[in-house]
């Protein structure tokens, strides 16, 4: 507890520095935490008075403690010194060329102590020289300042911000709220929706608790769903992104998120017509009419997804012509989809379509022809036609001349089917780090029974705690529920919960039955703490000192849900970390990686450790490795092994640069196997025995050995790089050249590197029918060798 005495002295201290410029104290930020609020909001406006230009450096020292400690603590204010804050506001704002910051006195507001005073002269003076500006950083807080003045003042400040009907329209109902609402406004002036925000910023949820700007927000997306179908029909001239302001623009997004947090059911319509209708021009030009409200359309609902948004913004994606669209709503869609996996009270939502309960639609087509859309067993929909209930081969011709519109709205249907099966088995994986759970009623009525979801949910393993304590395992697809309570826990399997011979047993399950999941389940890979882990604490270097494929394994940081910067050989882009939050923003993972060289034109980088943060009171702290959950530690390391494995130079067959890239090339192309190439390898033991090839291929330790006519070949399990015997020669074959086995062999996952492994497999089985002449050299002998 500081005394009393020592507090009004450090007090006077401070108040004579900030005022007399031949006063000297050296003053530290801790200091202040010895002031009561009451005397920190009595300092503050003295601090913003200071002349930063003009002042020595003590006082200038001593104003940006008073004004940093403000910023931190929020100190409650006084009338009298609110009244003096914006009277050094108004001050520095007219002898300052940068403009002042409005949001130290909204904040003063926000925490006065007695009602507002009288603030009419400071807050027209504030507003005049802010307005001068040729941009307006802080609208909101101009506003409510304005309103302080006089009508004229907030006028000019309403004609200012109305840059469009959105805006304007969103000006007229500012104009009615009370100032305490219009305190919940300019907490917008301190979200940037460009910049991904660690946290959701709580201003969201106060602004849909304000029920004329979600009345607000309805009239101003579906105006401009009616302009953008307007500029679509030719009836609003077109103009390249220029369809909105960038004023109207920051309204819509905000409009948007408040939509989408309530989840208000007329917004997928919006949201349908809305996305696709700026995604592409009414002429056979390659542009859109905005590009700004797209994204940022989009980046709203990367903070409150549903599955309706992500299929607008699929739709968005397939109609537009514009060269660069696709990529970039291809890197926020993942980020979408990673998002709608944790908003669980959304993220399973399916509307039926149409279907029948056993996952049939039938729409006749006039002559005895009948369309017919299948889901299928595998998850995707099929269309095909009978007549006379007789099966076609293709779309009958009196169909295709009479009801082009009918087949083109079916083919439609059946990507939209697609899109948002997908769509759920993404937010089904992306769930597994939650661990989410479900109502055993809710799960059985809208996925485990849903006509379209059931293809999905039905081929996962999961568990039902049917009495306290006791989980019962079940797949869907093979045999009925148990009987549980409608309210009894619900969760997808995970093998890190059982143990290996559980996990063996549902490994042999699939694969007797052929049932291949939406996503690797029974064959997930596990990662678990190890000792030199436990030694090094704060931080895991297994997959450290790789050397990577940059553009790849940056592009799979964006497909898994993490954010990275860009590197390369400028300033600031020699090294950066990847970030992936998860546990509803309550553990974050960290993923060194650096830019080393270009291998031509190929951008190499190097991989380093990987660190755990937990959020603890809003803010991120390093975590013990010891300290985060198994299921966290496991989805996060299951991420980085793919990312190096997938993009590691050891896996690329057409390697030819030396130097110490090349001998990392050598040693990694051929090391110790990794949880993910350990999971491959447990696959091809059930899969090999039903091979025509099964008699020439043998599992030994990291390699597939294949016996082919002329010699007997080693395909390394995790790179897919191939050694010769007797003397270990190097076989370079490049994935185009090997057949591709996957619409023949049952796989009961999908792994691209896998598909290659048996692809080379059964080429090399029989190698003595091998046309293409560079293979057959390197097997006679022509081939370079490796040197370990």
């Amino acid at each position: 507890m500081v005394p009393a005495m020592i507090r009004g002295m450090l007090y006077d201290d401070l108040a004579r520095a900030l005022a007399d410029a031949a006063f000297e104290l050296d003053v530290r930020s801790a200091d202040l935490a010895q002031l009561t609020d009451e005397q920190l909001g009595e300092l503050l406006p003295a601090a913003h008075r200071v002349d930063h230009i003009e002042a020595t450096p003590a006082t200038s020292r001593a104003a940006l403690a008073v004004r940093h400690a403000a910023d931190e603590r929020r100190p409650r204010a006084t009338p009298d010194a609110c009244h003096r804050l914006f009277e050094a506001l108004a001050e520095r704002s007219r002898n300052s060329d940068f403009g002042v910051d409005l949001l130290p006195g909204v904040a003063a507001l926000a925490r006065c102590t007695d009602p507002w005073p009288d603030l009419s002269g400071p807050a027209r003076a504030l507003t005049e020289s802010l307005l001068e500006r040729k941009s307006v950083a802080h609208p909101y807080a101009l506003f409510l300042v304005a309103g302080l003045g006089d009508d004229d003042t907030q006028r000019a400040v309403a004609e200012r911000l109305g840059e469009g009907p959105v805006a304007q329209a969103e000006i007229d109902v500012l104009t009615g709220f009370t100032p305490a609402e219009l305190l919940v406004m300019t907490e917008l002036d301190l979200v940037n929706t460009y910049v991904e925000p660690e946290s959701t910023p709580e201003v969201w949820r106060r602004l849909a608790d304000l029920p004329a700007y979600v009345d607000f927000a309805r009239r101003a997306l579906e105006a401009a769903a009616d302009r953008a179908d307007g500029i679509g029909s030719g009836e609003i001239p077109y103009r390249s992104d220029k369809a909105f302001t960038a004023r109207e623009v920051a309204v819509l997004g905000q409009a948007a998120r408040v939509a989408l947090l309530r989840d208000e059911d007329w917004l997928p319509d919006v949201y349908g017509r809305l996305l696709p209708g700026v995604a592409v021009a009414p002429t056979p030009a390659r542009t859109v009419p905005s590009q700004a409200l797209l994204y940022e359309l989009v980046r709203a609902a990367k903070e409150f997804p549903t599955p309706e948004a992500v299929t607008a913004i699929r739709t968005a994606r397939s109609v537009t012509r514009h060269a660069g669209v696709p990529k970039q709503l291809d890197k926020l869609l993942k980020k979408v989809e990673a998002a709608l996996a944790q908003r669980t009270e959304v993220a399973l939502r399916l509307p039926r379509l149409g279907f029948d309960e056993s996952g049939v639609l039938r729409r006749p087509a006039g002559d005895g022809c009948t369309a017919v859309v299948t889901v299928t067993v595998t998850g995707t929909a099929e269309l095909t036609w009978e007549k006379d209930g007789r099966p076609l081969r293709g779309v009958p011709a009196p169909v295709r001349r009479d009801h082009g519109d009918l087949v083109k709205e079916l083919r439609d249907l059946v990507k939209r089917v697609d899109l948002q099966l997908a769509t759920l088995a993404r937010a089904l994986e992306g769930g597994l780090p939650v661990d989410t759970v479900h109502r055993f009623d809710r799960w059985r009525t809208e996925l485990a029974e849903h006509p379209l979801a059931r293809s999905v949910v039905g081929r996962l393993i999961w568990e039902i705690e049917t009495a306290p304590g006791a989980w019962r395992t079940v797949l869907p697809a093979t045999e009925d529920f148990p009987d549980a309570p409608d309210d009894a826990p619900v969760r997808l399997w995970h093998p890190i919960r059982a143990d290996a011979e559980t996990v063996r047993a549902w490994r042999d399950r699939l694969v007797d039955g052929q049932l291949g999941q939406p996503f690797k389940q029974a064959f997930r890979e596990i990662y678990r703490l190890t000792p030199a882990e436990e030694e090094t604490r704060l931080h895991s270097h297994r997959f450290a000192a790789h050397l990577v494929h940059y553009r790849r394994m940056r592009g799979l940081f964006r497909a898994r849900g993490w954010t990275s910067r860009l590197l390369g050989p400028w300033d600031g882009g020699d090294g950066d970390e990847a970030t992936r939050t998860l546990v509803a923003d309550g553990w974050r993972a960290r993923f060194s990686h650096a830019f080393v060289d270009w291998a031509d034109d190929d951008p190499v980088a190097s991989t380093d450790r990987v660190r755990f943060d937990q959020r603890v009171d809003g803010r991120w702290q390093e975590a013990p490795l010891v300290e985060v959950p198994p299921l966290v530690f496991s989805e996060a390391m299951r991420d980085v092994d793919l990312f190096v494995g997938v993009t590691s130079i050891a896996a690329d067959p057409d390697w030819s640069e030396q130097g110490p890239a090349r001998a990392y090339w050598e040693r990694a192309g051929f090391a110790d196997l990794t949880e993910t190439a350990e999971a491959r390898r447990d696959a091809l033991s059930r899969v090999l025995p039903r091979l025509k090839i099964a008699d020439r291929c043998t599992l030994h330790d990291r390699f597939l050995v294949v016996r082919g006519d002329l010699r007997t070949y080693r395909i390394h399990l995790g790179s897919a790089n191939i050694l010769m015997d007797p003397d270990d020669s190097y076989l370079c074959i490049v994935p185009s050249r090997a057949r591709t086995p996957a619409a023949k062999i049952f796989l009961p996952f999908e792994d691209d590197r896998l598909s290659l492994i048996l692809s080379k497999a059964m080429l090399l089985a029989a190698d003595s029918e091998i046309s293409d002449g560079s293979i057959r050299a390197q097997i006679a002998g022509g081939v370079r060798q490796p040197r370990f």
